[in-house]
């Protein structure tokens, strides 16, 4: 199993491709991970609460529901667990209406995996009606699938995302690439079984057996996914007659 970048044996036959590609979206694809940052700090504000900088590493990559159920306990804010969601739901969107940023690597990545007819999915714990916004600056046609975590009984970190977006696929969990920044992503992807390479983006994610860490979507490649397979494959062993 890997734990840091594959190396690539370019004079060695090509191993195959994952079956498909699973990626995250919010700090992954896009570059508004801040953006819920600055929500949930613009949203407790207005109820009077000022928010610690060490509460971001806490709600990061977290789904709604238990973002927002952390900062209203941990602040104390007379305010509803649905109010909080459709308020910082809707002040997110205001951000993105001011326009949204792809990751360094990002729009390279995609166009390589569609041009190798990789199958990839967005699977993300934010709701449907942020993916759909989203999608207009990612580019929707380069997805054969999205999942959203209001869909879901449970999403992240549960595995039912990855898995759901697996099924959808007709891949194999096991023989599937999950791109992830956050713990909870990880931790989502790895209970499916998926392979996993984290890209981290606000709190640090450490290497561990089945995952590859990197700094940016600048390093995923085609040639790095095979080497990657081919990494994690199982060996045949050798069959004794007799």
């Amino acid at each position: 199993m890997t734990s840091s970048p594959p190396v690539i044996d370019t004079a060695a036959a090509p191993s195959p491709l994952p079956q498909a590609v699973l990626l995250d979206m919010d700090g992954t694809l896009v570059d508004t991970e801040g953006f819920w940052w600055d929500a949930e700090v613009e949203v407790f504000a207005g109820l009077g609460h000022t928010l610690p900088e060490e509460y971001r590493a806490v709600v990061v990559g977290g789904p709604m529901t238990r973002s927002a159920g952390f900062l209203i306990e941990a602040t104390g804010a007379d305010i509803t667990l649905d109010e909080a969601r459709d308020a910082l739901n809707a002040a997110f969107l205001r951000r993105l209406d001011r326009g949204v940023a792809l990751m360094p690597g990002a729009h390279r990545l995609l166009t390589d995996l569609a041009a190798h007819r990789v199958p990839t999915a967005l699977v993300s714990a934010s709701h449907r009606t942020v993916i759909d916004r989203m999608l207009h600056s990612i580019g929707a046609h380069h997805f054969a699938l999205t999942v959203a975590g209001d869909e879901l009984t449970r999403t992240k970190p549960h595995p039912d995302p990855y898995l759901t977006a697996a099924a959808g696929l007709g891949a194999d969990p096991a023989r599937c690439v999950a791109v992830e920044d956050t713990l909870t992503g990880v931790a989502s992807a790895e209970a499916a079984g998926c392979q996993v390479v984290a890209v981290p983006s606000v709190a640090p994610v450490p290497p561990a057996p089945g995952r590859t860490v990197v700094t940016s979507l600048e390093e995923i490649s085609v040639p790095f996914l095979r080497a990657l397979q081919h990494a994690t494959a199982p060996r045949t062993a050798d069959v004794v007659q007799g």
